[in-house]
């Protein structure tokens, strides 16, 4: 059973585009669908993790609105915080997916047992994933790999309670 999910942002949770404004603010786009899902997953008791290498008060800002329970930015060894984040939270790497789109993502992912890629991942990253997407990062990726998880663990009617009635 899965426990923990662990999103990369920059094409995952966003198309992988970096906008500066002319003020040198930088601009990011996050998918609603997204968001929902995401958001459900902690409703439903579930934990869920933010591992990036860069460092974004959009970022923050996001994962606060969504609840997420760890947001690790900065990372360079995005492995060694999954597995802080596991011991910390005594959850095995068995019960832990992740959804990256490039090879700095690569050293998480050979460690779970369930990892995703959104549909216009780095190839190499693409084929070794267990679960290919057919969304693409920053287009609702994250939620088609939440909602296979939620199916899969019969907590999609679960889902279905906390938005229908």
């Amino acid at each position: 059973m899965i426990e923990l999910i662990v999103i990369d942002v920059d094409g995952t949770l966003t198309d992988g585009k970096i906008l500066y404004s002319s003020e040198g603010a930088e601009i990011k786009a996050f998918n609603i669908k997204d968001g929902l899902m995401i958001k459900s997953w902690n409703m439903l008791g579930k934990k869920s993790a933010i591992i990036t290498g860069r460092v974004s008060n959009m970022v923050e800002r996001r994962a606060k609105e969504l609840s997420i329970t760890y947001i690790e930015q900065g990372i360079r060894n995005k492995e060694e915080k999954l597995k802080e984040i596991c011991e910390k939270e005594n959850i095995s790497l068995k019960n832990v997916a992740v959804i990256g789109d490039d090879m700095n993502d690569y050293g998480m992912m050979k460690n779970v047992k369930r990892t995703f890629a959104p549909f216009d991942a780095n190839p190499f990253i693409y084929d070794f994933v267990s679960d290919p997407l057919t969304k693409k990062g920053g287009e609702g990726a994250v939620a088609e790999m939440i909602e296979i998880l939620l199916k899969e663990e019969n907590l999609y009617d679960k889902f279905l309670d906390l938005w229908v009635n």
